[in-house]
């Protein structure tokens, strides 16, 4: 219970009184206060300045020939040394792994247990042929080798090494064969495969040094296997993210394996061409997924680190498409560095992303103005919002796709205020499997609901249906009078026209020294008048972990004590349809994808079809 001096503040919230909304037409355009970037940062090329620079590397006609015979089937061995016999398997140099691992998760290892997002799994129990299916999120760790890095985070090598050969041995006994194609378990998708190949490459040192010469020998052939089998299924991947992990793959191998020239060319020309058709002009990966853009990005990372081993540049592009990458992963970076909760991702901490950040070589801002990434972020003072003002991703490229269009997240300095529940993509963790189609739902984030329906279909598999598939949006910084000046975001979207006649139009303002945020969700007729009778609606509003909520007395508001001891009220205004305030619970995917309980307000009623308007605000007391 929140106790009476927190009723008594929240009850000295104005009464009833309607909030004026500005309309956009009160002044002018001057820019955001978004804040002096730290000395030192540099501010990378837009797209269209780096498209020259977005194409596979220049050949001779030589190499081009290389390329397509290799493409074609004929042997690197034949191609790269015609008149010699195939070299003997052997790694040709060592790659400082660039991405350290989670220490914790690395202890747990040496301990008997892969630990993934909270769930201890005994090593001993695991069945890494794949006929007993694992939780997702384990299952990705386990046959990606992502667990490597962890090990080596966590002692010494020589301490650890003999935990990576006992597993890395286990696996490879159990996935004797290579599969025809892919798709035949966990193990033989082409995001799994790919990674795993870049992995063992990376991390050969914990894998190779120990004494068993058998081991080695079977690591050296599984590697080579690997990678001849990602040359001829690659084009078989899943979607175009685990398209881009197998071709790295297949690139790292040609850079570390004998006689890999052959390879390597083939597979610079896949490799820029998959991400090309991956990443959107303004950088942002085609899932809208942040967790698929950190995929991408330490995907490249770890591969520029294969190139630097054998004293090779990259190709141009390469950097090219990084220095693209980072400016929408920082965009949806709140206050405390962590990210927001959108498209199936948790609240992933500030120092894994500033890890993979610095590991990028990538100094940059965050954009501002994500038209096809799809997210706006406004930045005043202290306070940052983020909104997404885009349809959900296509079918095809979802993972965890998830209809939450017109959802926004508040945060104010290290405060999270107004949150999405997130973590759909860690189900099967301490999350259960069972809440994952739940935590895609409209009514997991922070906006309106009609009837409790959803405004993009949520289908299983991570895919999405029908729904949203026009945002309108109009972004214009006011201009003050004797108050602060404030930024304005308009955005409406048609999820709801189809079965209730009814666009969702948000409009949400915040003032300048980022103490205030104003909205207005408003409900129109899409033809006409609209129809008839009345439909429920729901404006929830999921709140930050250890807020204080305590309701005013006439259920028209709602004060918020946050842990860094601020106090913020939440006020609905006087013409919202008989709509009242209440607190429910609700869950939040926390920095290592584990759930945490936390409230939710939610403002619901009745509304005519005919339409209505339901105006809100969340301010910072003195």
């Amino acid at each position: 219970m929140v106790d009476a001096a927190l009723q008594h503040r929240t009850n000295s919230i104005a009464d009833g009184a309607a909030i004026p909304l500005g309309r956009g037409d009160e002044g002018g355009l001057v820019s955001e206060a978004a804040g002096t970037p730290p000395p030192g940062e540099l501010v990378e090329p837009g797209r269209a300045l780096a498209l020259a620079d977005f194409a596979p590397p220049s050949l001779g006609a030589g190499e081009r020939l290389i390329r397509l015979a290799y493409r074609f089937g004929v042997p690197g061995s034949t191609l790269a040394a015609p008149f010699r016999k195939p070299a003997k398997p052997r790694l040709l140099a060592t790659v400082d792994n660039p991405l350290p691992g989670n220490r914790t998760s690395g202890t747990a290892l040496r301990a008997g247990h892969f630990l993934v997002h909270g769930v201890k799994s005994p090593i001993a129990q695991i069945d890494f042929a794949g006929a007993a299916r694992l939780a997702p999120p384990l299952e990705r760790a386990v046959h990606s080798f992502a667990w490597l890095a962890d090990l080596e985070a966590c002692a010494p090598r020589d301490a650890v090494a003999p935990v990576a050969e006992r597993v890395l041995g286990a696996w490879l006994n159990a996935n004797p064969k290579y599969p025809a194609r892919p798709g035949k378990g966990p193990a033989w998708t082409i995001a799994n495969a790919g990674t795993r190949e870049l992995n063992w490459l990376v991390h050969a040192p914990l894998i190779l040094s120990g004494g068993n010469k058998a081991l080695r020998a079977k690591v050296l052939a599984a590697l080579s296997d690997t990678a001849r089998w990602l040359d001829k299924n690659v084009g078989r991947a899943e979607d175009l993210l685990g398209e881009v992990a197998g071709w790295c793959g297949i690139v790292a191998a040609g850079l570390l394996l004998p006689e890999g020239k052959p390879r390597r060319l083939f597979g610079e020309a896949g490799l820029i061409r998959a991400l090309g058709e991956l990443v959107g002009d303004d950088g942002g990966v085609l899932s809208r997924s942040p967790l698929a853009q950190i995929e991408a990005i330490a995907l490249l990372v770890r591969l520029r680190a294969c190139y630097q081993a054998v004293r090779r540049d990259p190709p141009q592009a390469l950097e090219t498409i990084m220095g693209l990458l980072v400016p929408p992963l920082l965009a949806l970076t709140h206050g405390d560095g962590s990210l927001g909760s959108w498209q199936g991702a948790w609240a992933v901490d500030g120092d894994e992303v500033a890890a993979l950040i610095l590991a990028s070589g990538v100094r940059t801002r965050p954009l501002r103005d994500v038209r096809q990434w799809g997210y706006q972020r406004v930045v005043a003072q202290k306070g940052l919002l983020q909104i997404d003002a885009a349809p959900p991703p296509l079918a095809k490229h979802t993972r965890s796709g998830c209809a939450s269009t017109l959802a926004f997240e508040f945060s104010h300095a290290a405060q999270r205020i107004v949150v999405n529940c997130g973590g759909a993509a860690c189900a099967g963790g301490l999350i259960p499997v069972r809440l994952e189609q739940g935590l895609r739902a409209t009514a997991a984030h922070s906006t309106l609901v009609i009837d409790d329906a959803n405004s993009t279909a949520i289908l299983m598999g991570g895919k999405i249906g029908s729904g949203v598939s026009e945002v309108d949006l109009d972004r214009r910084t006011l201009l003050g009078d004797k108050q602060a000046g404030a930024t304005r975001l308009e955005a409406s979207h048609n999820g709801y026209v189809g079965r209730y006649g009814l666009t969702h139009r948000r409009i949400l303002i915040l003032r300048d020294d980022g103490t205030e945020l104003r909205g207005e969700d408003l409900l129109v007729p899409a033809k006409g008048k609209g129809k008839s009778g009345k439909v429920g609606y729901a404006i929830r509003f999921h709140l930050g972990s250890g807020i204080e909520v305590g309701l005013s007395e006439d259920g028209q508001g709602a004060g918020l004590a946050l842990p860094d001891g601020s106090y913020w009220q939440f006020r609905i205004g006087g013409e919202t349809g008989g709509g009242q305030v209440s607190i429910e619970e609700s869950i939040w995917a926390d920095g290592q994808g584990r759930p945490q309980p936390i409230q939710q307000l939610v403002v619901q009623g009745l509304v005519s079809r005919g339409g209505g308007s339901f105006a809100w605000l969340l301010k910072k007391m003195g």
